[in-house]
């Protein structure tokens, strides 16, 4: 086997890993990169190979940065099998088509106000639907053929809905992908199951120089309401539609009686359909059915654009929950165009903001933003909460590692930014004496 990096290294999205062995080549993970510009303009970049040369796709999980390129994939050629687990296929379907929408009115946007070329989609709505044929689920732990004796699996990890670990095999050598790796004792996820053998393996560095924060999210999400809905303002929460919209809800529902009526709105169709899938997968996470459905009805579900406009006209408290969660896209980039310059109002992000994006720039102080061709003075408070991650931090990934019955010949590592990846190289091979690589972009192993 051999494998080849061809995205997330040293950086957090883009995940895009290729097998090859004899004729056969496998991706695992096909994402969109996401961030600055120079990030983003990557995705319009010819892929390193023909598309129509891979003969499969394993997806570890559905989060944008690992299955958002699959439709321009498919749109440039490729025609082989999307393997992945039903959880993930049914995000898939919801995902990919909101993932194209954004393409669709980003480039309307920006041809609105940029006038120097057309700007086109990377893919559209009906490129999405037309990938979407080519998805196969699979059950957890069913060893498939992918061709040239390579196999694979997926095991259930417990990050998100169908996330999966990645085990692939030429029947002498196994080579793992972590994917995300989820964290142990979630509000709502199960913890991932402990790996206890792999001939090389692929872990992910997201949170690899940082430790979540001690202390109860929900006692920080009770201040900030507290104090924002005492000041008679807004909070607008940045939230990714899958896993932190539904614990902001969660959180919000065990909250009821402190919100005194203050009405909780949930700004994104797709979160809307992504928390249906919740309660479809309660086999997934610790919450049952009943569970499920009463947590989640502590919003109002707007789902129509005249709906979300009106939220912007409101005078009194309020809290919208709206996409995308890094602020890179989606409705809640209207909002904060109507609620960030007024200093009784909050924006509270709830996840990793990435080098590049709105999110990561409002955490940083950044004092003026660009929203949709103009300049908005941020005078809104910017808060975070970041024990609501799902990623594991250094310490949690650490303890995931040692439960390894014998080192890895190799650990890759990888979906981290740089100084995350380097610190927590270190920290591996300081504890456990590994042979530890940071994967760069382009860069081959022979796996022997």
């Amino acid at each position: 086997m051999k494998i080849t990096f061809l995205g997330a290294t040293q950086e957090v999205t883009g995940s895009r890993s290729l097998i090859e062995q004899g004729d056969t080549k496998i991706l695992v993970d096909c994402g969109l990169f996401q961030g600055d510009t120079d990030l983003r303009e990557q995705n319009w970049d010819p892929f390193p190979i023909e598309p129509s040369t891979i003969d499969a796709i394993v997806l570890t999980h559905a989060h944008i940065d690992h299955t958002g390129y699959i439709p321009a994939l498919v749109k440039s050629g490729f025609r082989g099998p999307i393997y992945c687990s039903k959880p993930t296929f049914e995000l898939c379907k919801i995902l990919l088509l909101d993932s194209a929408m954004i393409q669709e009115e980003d480039a309307k946007k920006r041809n609105k106000y940029e006038h120097s070329k057309k700007v086109e989609p990377l893919y559209t709505r009906k490129d999405a639907e037309h990938a979407l044929r080519y998805f196969k689920s699979i059950e957890y732990d069913t060893d498939i053929s992918l061709g040239s004796g390579l196999r694979c699996k997926l095991i259930q990890s417990g990050h998100i809905l169908g996330a999966s670990f990645v085990v692939v095999s030429d029947g002498k050598q196994a080579l793992t992908f972590s994917g995300d790796l989820g964290r142990p004792h979630q509000l709502i996820m199960k913890s991932p199951p402990y790996i206890t053998d792999t001939d090389y393996l692929v872990l992910e560095s997201t949170y690899g120089n940082r430790l979540h924060k001690e202390g109860d999210p929900l006692n920080v999400l009770e201040q900030v309401v507290t104090k924002t809905v005492h000041q008679g303002g807004v909070l607008i929460i940045p939230a990714f539609a899958v896993g932190r919209t539904q614990i902001i809800l969660y959180y919000l529902f065990q909250l009821r009686k402190q919100l005194q009526g203050v009405p909780v709105f949930l700004d994104s169709p797709m979160a809307i359909n992504v928390t249906d899938l919740y309660c479809d997968f309660n086999n997934e996470h610790i919450f049952s059915k009943s569970s499920c459905s009463n947590a989640f009805s502590i919003a109002t579900y707007i789902t129509e654009a005249q709906e979300s406009k009106k939220l912007d006209q409101m005078k009194q408290p309020a809290i919208i929950i709206a996409g995308s969660g890094m602020a890179n896209g989606g409705r809640v980039l209207d909002h904060l165009q109507y609620f960030i310059s007024d200093p009784k109002n909050t924006i509270l992000f709830v996840g990793f903001q990435a080098k590049g994006t709105l999110g990561r720039k409002l955490i940083d102080g950044v004092k003026e933003i660009k929203l949709r061709g103009k300049m908005y003075p941020v005078r809104a408070s910017i808060k975070s909460i970041q024990a609501l991650s799902a990623h594991a931090d250094y310490n949690e990934m650490l303890d995931w590692l040692s439960h390894f019955k014998k080192a890895p010949k190799k650990l890759f590592l990888n979906h981290g930014e740089k100084e995350a990846a380097e610190e927590l190289k270190e920290k591996i091979e300081k504890r456990f004496g590994w042979n530890v690589v940071i994967a760069k972009y382009g860069e081959s192993f022979e796996l022997k």
